[in-house]
């Protein structure tokens, strides 16, 4: 068993670490955009991919990924997470029809509600202590979820053809431009002071420093992982500017949950 994600904001390595350390703790978990991915998915016959939803659909790294490596798929027993801030629809469904079609073996999907990730909207923005409570729920949930897993007992969430109804007219048939490729608006301002993070936390090598200031390459995968760590608050995508850098780390800090009531 391994664990395969994409994290912008540590939010879905998060879930999937959480899920799986309850599964089965020896389950290696790495990025999808590791040089190993290839290989542990072809030396592992059950495979946990995890993703964050982008308007009711998987990103287009993911679904990149899934179609280039098509022929490693054959016979794989995947399970699909996602995490949203909102509405997912059939987030794991747009994953697990694309596996099917390569010979995978779909043997559940659990769609999680997290803290927003979108740095730079105030949309989905909601107080600390509500993000605080979100992420315990969802760690309960997670833990619920694990033992019925290991029951044998798999979710199905996101895997329906009402749930695919709801995710292509809720959200996805509206937004479908922003996920059908990668996206080449990636804003840098002048706040840009060249350090190289976001050039270094980038899953798409898309960011680079050039003449002491941050370029993109137009080949964004919309993780957010460079606006929510730019110390600058130099770097947007969706909005004109950063309205709070939300990592996973920010709400989860032991010193900062309090305990339920």
């Amino acid at each position: 068993m391994i664990g395969i994600y994409l994290s912008g904001t540590g939010n879905t390595k998060h879930c999937l670490e959480k899920l799986l350390s309850i599964v089965d703790n020896s389950a290696e978990l790495i990025p999808i955009d590791s040089k190993e991915a290839i290989e542990k998915i072809k030396t592992n016959d059950e495979i946990y991919l995890a993703y964050p939803t982008q308007f009711s659909n998987i990103p287009f790294m993911v679904r990149n990924f899934i179609q280039k490596n098509k022929e490693i798929w054959q016979g794989k027993k995947v399970f699909c997470m996602t995490t949203m801030g909102l509405f997912s629809g059939d987030g794991t469904g747009c994953a697990a029809r694309l596996l099917k079609k390569f010979g995978a073996i779909i043997i559940g999907g659990i769609q999680v509600k997290m803290p927003d990730a979108v740095c730079d909207s105030k949309m989905l923005k909601k107080p600390f202590e509500e993000n605080q409570r979100i992420i315990k729920e969802a760690d309960l949930r997670l833990e619920e979820t694990a033992g019925e897993i290991r029951k044998g007992n798999y979710p199905k969430e996101g895997l329906s053809f009402v749930a695919h109804m709801a995710g292509l007219f809720g959200q996805r048939l509206w937004f479908y431009g922003k996920t059908k490729g990668y996206s080449k608006k990636l804003k840098i301002s002048d706040a840009c002071t060249g350090c190289g993070l976001c050039a270094k936390n980038c899953p798409m090598g898309n960011l680079r420093v050039e003449n002491g200031k941050a370029v993109s390459l137009d080949k964004c995968t919309m993780c957010y992982r460079c606006i929510s760590s730019c110390p600058k608050q130099a770097i947007t995508l969706l909005g004109k500017q950063v309205v709070e850098q939300c990592r996973y780390e920010k709400f989860a800090q032991p010193g900062n949950v309090k305990k339920a009531d």
